[in-house]
């Protein structure tokens, strides 16, 4: 849909404001753009994200159903209302709402992340940590795709792996606290395993 261009000036201001962290100003802005233009699907897409910012699901999740009643194959909106379900733990929708991004813009780095970590969630673990391979293979110096891959082999106790993408993790940004909480919490989990003489192979299969 084309807008004028004050409109497009609003969002791209909007835009700034949420990357400054700055995200009640940003919402307040992108209001206002919907009182003029009641129907513009960059506006409700950027409140959700704004919403999921500052920690509002349920105005968030209102804001993308209203983004996906006016283009229901908006892949930026399936791909927010994924997180957003991936946030709650909801994971089947999660998984439903991530795959529809997904074939609407297939390789995108960000929504194979996602569609990963929630595959892996919802117990298809093999196929959660293929997806995550494809995202770093398409993005291999991202360290958030990096720490949810290496969470995920840490996870289905495949140590190796972990420690090497979490290391990978902290040479791309050496200040990531992520990686490095995740280092630390490999490192503690080893030497529990050396401590315990190891997990039996079923112990490791549900782990």
């Amino acid at each position: 849909m084309l807008y004028n261009e004050s409109i497009i000036a609003l969002i791209r201001e909007s835009e700034e404001l949420k990357s400054q962290g700055r995200n009640d100003e940003a919402i307040k802005l992108l209001q206002s753009i919907l009182v003029t233009e009641p129907n513009c699907l960059e506006a409700y897409e950027e409140l959700g994200d704004n919403y999921l910012s500052s920690h509002q699901p349920e105005k968030a999740q209102k804001a993308l159903k209203q983004a996906l009643k006016i283009n229901p194959r908006s892949s930026n909106a399936h791909y927010l209302m994924g997180f957003l379900l991936s946030m709650k733990e909801d994971w089947r929708h999660s998984v439903e709402e991530l795959t529809k991004a997904d074939e609407i813009s297939p390789n995108h780095p960000e929504i194979l992340r996602c569609l990963g970590w929630a595959v892996y969630n919802s117990n298809r673990r093999t196929q959660g940590i293929s997806l995550l391979e494809r995202s770093r293979n398409l993005s291999p110096f991202d360290p958030n795709i990096l720490c949810d891959l290496g969470v995920c082999y840490m996870n289905s106790m495949q140590h190796e792996e972990a420690e090497n993408v979490f290391k990978k993790a902290l040479q791309i940004d050496p200040r990531s606290e992520q990686a490095r909480e995740c280092l630390a919490v490999l490192e503690a989990m080893k030497t529990g395993l050396d401590m315990a003489g190891g997990l039996d192979e079923s112990s490791q299969h549900s782990a």
